[in-house]
């Protein structure tokens, strides 16, 4: 890729934010287990940093996503995960749908906004029982009159205590499980939402993740994203984003922690010279940032064929399953030469180790990437390659 002046001030302008209003402050919002999203993102929303490859006339800056790729590949010098990826639900996982098939109204109501920085989102789709298999979620929206009457839950939502609006896939219709689902905009103080819990996770401690129920809850037909049935279709559309975004977002994170594991092991002396002067440790870790090469050349070659308007599953797929476990080698590799230092809960190594394992489950688990990939293949064994 080739990126231009614009694409080095993106760099330099979101680099700033983290300095000064994000990096001084994530220790506390990690000991919190959650960070202040409507601050951080009208920060980033001023700078229009939350609208990059979105329509002018709401707001964006209508670049296309090489420009946005290259926020979410800055968005890694934040020392934590949490806030990364509860930007990335905000850009790349809860709007783009409403961006591209949304009425002009609807996007003037939440899109503009959410540009703004003024309203934070949240991605409605995974369930209890239906996290990576999307067609099998059970959440309904039956037609009343004028309205959506709404029944069901959703489970792991990123940003969901303190989103204003959720960007909902749910049932609308009877028929065949990928032709019966619609995109809904639900404002979150909508009567009959219910944030049932913040839930207590391993790692990426300052990016709150609820449950949430949906009891008989009432929006207009007219806050349905783009055509009625082609929820499922969308989504899969906004999956290529999310899941680029999630194998770029963790390159700079890697070669972050690599950095400083060759500082410690420099400094750190065991049996007399310096632990960096360990064959096996100087080797391993170039073999580590070699990897992590080939992860960004991979992102890269994705954003160069996504921008010529092709179908990048394949690679997308590709990219985040050996993103998601690349972040894996990288963190337990350097937390092993840190040694003890390494496993005190508020090391650097400790925090990347904790977060890192989430990247080869959510949007989509390395099994379903690898399923993915197979069908694309077509090595699938028959009835199944479909």
């Amino acid at each position: 890729m080739q990126f231009t002046q614009e694409h080095e001030e993106i760099r330099r302008t979101l680099r700033a934010i983290i300095d000064k209003d994000i990096n001084p402050h994530v220790d506390q919002w990690e000991e919190d287990g959650i960070f202040p999203a409507h601050k951080v993102f009208k920060a980033l929303g001023d700078a229009g940093l939350l609208g990059i490859n979105k329509p002018t006339e709401y707001g964006g800056m209508g670049l296309d996503y090489s420009y946005a790729m290259v926020m979410a590949e800055e968005l890694g010098h934040i020392h934590c995960g949490s806030v990364p990826m509860a930007i990335g639900v905000q850009t790349d996982m809860a709007t783009p749908a409403l961006a591209r098939h949304g009425s002009d109204e609807l996007r003037r109501e939440f899109l503009a906004p959410s540009i703004a920085g003024d309203y934070v989102a949240c991605l409605g789709v995974s369930e209890v029982g239906a996290g990576s298999d999307v067609a099998s979620l059970k959440t309904t929206a039956r037609k009343v009159g004028g309205d959506w009457v709404i029944n069901g839950g959703k489970m792991w939502t990123t940003n969901g205590t303190q989103a204003d609006w959720m960007c909902l896939l749910a049932n609308t219709g009877e028929g065949p499980v990928h032709k019966n689902k619609s995109m809904i905009v639900l404002p979150m103080t909508t009567k009959g939402v219910q944030v049932v819990k913040k839930l207590d996770k391993l790692g990426m401690r300052s990016s709150d993740t609820a449950q949430i129920f949906f009891d008989e809850v009432k929006v207009p037909v007219r806050y349905t994203i783009g055509q009625e049935g082609m929820g499922f279709i969308y989504q899969m559309q906004q999956f290529q984003e999310e899941r680029l975004w999630g194998a770029i977002s963790a390159v700079v994170g890697m070669e972050r922690l690599i950095d400083e594991t060759i500082e410690y092991t420099r400094e750190r002396k065991v049996f007399g010279r310096s632990l960096l002067d360990n064959q096996v440790i100087h080797f391993k870790l170039a073999e580590l940032r070699t990897e992590i090469e080939l992860v960004r050349s991979l992102c890269y070659r994705a954003c160069e064929e996504y921008l010529e308007g092709k179908d990048v599953t394949l690679l997308a797929s590709m990219a985040k399953l050996k993103a998601g476990r690349m972040v894996r080698l990288v963190t337990d590799g350097c937390l092993q030469y840190w040694g003890g230092a390494g496993y005190l809960w508020e090391s650097p190594t400790a925090r990347a180790f904790r977060d890192s394992r989430l990247a080869s489950i959510g949007g989509g688990a390395d099994e379903v990437m690898l399923q993915i990939i197979s069908k694309m293949m077509g090595t699938l064994p028959r009835g199944e390659n479909r």
